[in-house]
């Protein structure tokens, strides 16, 4: 695995990070504090981001991307995810399945009636509806899971050869503001994935209101008799589980970074006893601890990342047949949220001040712990990876 970034990966962080330094941060902590989501959300920044090729940064460059490997996604994400979390989830989710969907799902009439509207419009944003209320209840270690647990959402074939869907899904990133979503069904013949565009009637949607991500879409959506052609069923290919880029855990890590920087240069600032409290012991310790959690992170998430640019390095013995994303998953939701917890004891009292953004980043963080899946199924799910156990679930690499 090269440790070394090309020049290019270089300067596209370079760039990210300018472009975080001058668009985000001076406006995610006041944007933040708002009740409204509508007028929460930063709709002339992702809009610049998406001219700077943010939005379609994985597609590939035959259908009008910029064709970026899995490693280099992750890094703008991390850049991102520094001057906020939602929206770096906005570009992310968007940026993946633009490469998921155009570049390997579609086929190439659903390519020809989606993909030019798609690259023409810097505010057309991408959701896959796959969670729903319920469906995590079906978990059980060493087992394949619980009938009548699965999808309850579902598509049922008309005479006309169109599929009706019915139900709701829960915690959609983009799911409020995405011009096509793909949704995640049941059908006679098992489970399909169906592109539905936003305005197709019987189809609504309500943003959730949570603690952290309040920057970016995450919503509900409720399918009544929604009608779709049967052209519009979505090919299925996934990876095995937790082999997929390690997206989320990229985003978590910018937020750890966040933290940690704000951190640092409070210390620098802030006195007692007669100089800046970096130059305490107790301070330096606590910064060398957040230094280890960040830089340990880093690393497994880049070899995640690798590791999904590489898929033939599991087969030819170069990389561990351990689900690297999930690993990646438990440890950096942990790690980040301790450091910034340690960030905000480092600020005192002024620590969960509004007007300051170290409040902000504990709760971003605190969304990891509960995303994808509860870090409690994830060591189940690596804890089966090392006794050999073979699910038959297999999901996106997006998942």
């Amino acid at each position: 695995m090269e440790l070394r970034l090309t020049e290019e990966q270089v300067a596209i962080q370079r760039m990210v990070r300018d472009f975080v330094k001058r668009k985000i941060r001076p406006i995610a902590l006041d944007l933040d504090r708002l009740e409204d989501h509508e007028k929460r959300m930063p709709l002339d920044v992702l809009k610049s981001a998406s001219q700077l090729g943010l939005r379609t940064l994985a597609l590939s460059k035959e259908n009008g991307g910029s064709g970026a490997d899995y490693l280099t996604c992750c890094i703008v994400t991390e850049e991102l995810a520094v001057g906020d979390i939602g929206i770096a989830a906005t570009l992310d989710q968007t940026s993946t399945f633009s490469h998921l969907w155009f570049d390997r799902a579609m086929t190439v009439k659903q390519r020809e009636r989606f993909l030019p509207n798609f690259l023409a419009d810097d505010m057309y944003h991408l959701a896959f509806a796959g969670h729903e209320p319920d469906t995590d209840l079906g978990w059980s270690y060493y087992n394949e899971v619980t009938p009548n647990t699965g999808y309850k959402t579902t598509a049922v074939q008309q005479s006309d050869g169109s599929w009706v869907i019915n139900g709701i899904k829960n915690f959609i990133t983009n799911g409020t503001i995405a011009r096509l979503i793909a949704v995640q069904a049941r059908t006679h013949a098992g489970t399909a994935r169906f592109l539905v565009p936003s305005d197709t009637p019987g189809l609504t949607r309500q943003e959730h209101d949570k603690v952290g991500r309040r920057l970016g879409s995450n919503g509900e959506l409720f399918f009544n008799n929604v009608r779709v052609p049967a052209e519009n069923m979505l090919s299925q290919r996934g990876v095995a589980l937790g082999r997929g880029t390690p997206r989320f855990q990229a985003m978590n890590l910018g937020i750890g970074r966040a933290a940690f920087e704000a951190a640092l240069e409070f210390t620098r600032q802030r006195v007692q006893g007669g100089k800046p409290i970096i130059q305490h012991q107790a301070v330096g310790q606590v910064l060398a601890e957040m230094s280890i959690e960040l830089e340990a992170a880093r690393s497994i998430i880049w070899k995640a990342a690798w590791a999904a640019d590489h898929p033939e390095a599991y087969s030819n013995g170069s990389l561990p047949n351990l689900p690297l994303q999930t690993i990646a998953k438990v440890f950096t939701s942990q790690a980040v949220h301790r450091v910034c917890v340690l960030a905000m004891q480092l600020f005192g009292g002024m620590g969960v001040m509004r007007e300051l953004p170290v409040q902000k980043y504990v709760r971003d963080a605190l969304i990891f712990l509960h995303s994808e899946a509860s870090n409690d199924v994830a060591r189940l799910r690596i804890a089966e990876a090392v006794a050999g156990y073979q699910r038959a679930e297999s999901a996106l690499v997006a998942g």
